[in-house]
């Protein structure tokens, strides 16, 4: 693995940790505190456990992207292995430092004739403002209503508290999801191969911790059909 790709995975930590840093001194220690309390809910509860994972079918979708064209699992597994990353939303600060970096490491991924494909259940407008803002280049698509992420086992409730704590700074899920609910899914990657199956999947309870592109191009490595360009 190149020294540029290492060199970008330590950073891409850093950014985490420094965006972690920043939003404990910014956020009112109420909603920090509930949003954490959210966080060791969601843990305890082992909802990663319903997650899909290696060994599994992933389940065909179709889903409108940034310029509200139709993007399918199917089609675009005829390009070659597919890394399906699910983030919260262009509200989400951890969400944009892992969009970024994932960016960054397209050409890698391309090596391997990888697509990136992310997927949020924020609306199409915003779906098309994150991938406009961020300069993205890869699929950006709108699950709205979850639907997507429930057949991958990662739609969850974030319940009234956590609702109320992320409404009270500004982030009203349900208005930025086109929702009468307060629902996201499980940050989760997952690398299928031209098969439809999943070879790799990390999912996780904490939203602060996203995987890193070396673990990604690792696990893209060991498919015998992603031959490096």
């Amino acid at each position: 693995m190149s020294a540029f790709i290492q060199d970008s995975a330590t950073a891409f930590q850093q950014e985490l940790a420094a965006t972690a840093q920043h939003l404990a001194t910014v956020l009112p220690a109420p909603a920090a505190h509930t949003i954490d309390a959210g966080i060791a809910h969601v843990a305890a509860a082992g909802l990663t456990r319903h997650a899909l994972a290696a060994g599994q079918l992933a389940p065909n979708f179709t889903l409108p992207d940034a310029n509200g064209a139709p993007q399918t699992l199917t089609g675009l597994l005829q390009e070659g292995p597919v890394v399906l990353t699910f983030y919260r939303g262009n509200w989400c600060p951890y969400c944009n430092v892992q969009l970024r970096a994932y960016q960054q490491v397209l050409p890698e991924l391309a090596r391997y004739g990888a697509t990136l494909v992310a997927v949020s259940p924020q609306t199409p407008e915003l779906t098309s403002l994150t991938a406009s803002e961020k300069e993205l280049s890869f699929p950006v698509l709108s699950d709205v209503g979850n639907t997507v992420a429930r057949q991958y086992g990662l739609a969850y409730g974030v319940g009234t508290e956590v609702g109320d704590a992320l409404r009270s700074v500004g982030i009203d899920l349900a208005a930025f999801n086109g929702t009468t609910d307060d629902e996201l899914p499980l940050t989760a990657t997952f690398l299928i191969g031209t098969d439809g199956i999943i070879a790799w999947a990390e999912v996780d309870a904490n939203f602060k911790q996203r995987p890193d592109p070396t673990a990604i191009l690792a696990a893209l490595a060991k498919l015998p059909t992603a031959i490096p360009a």
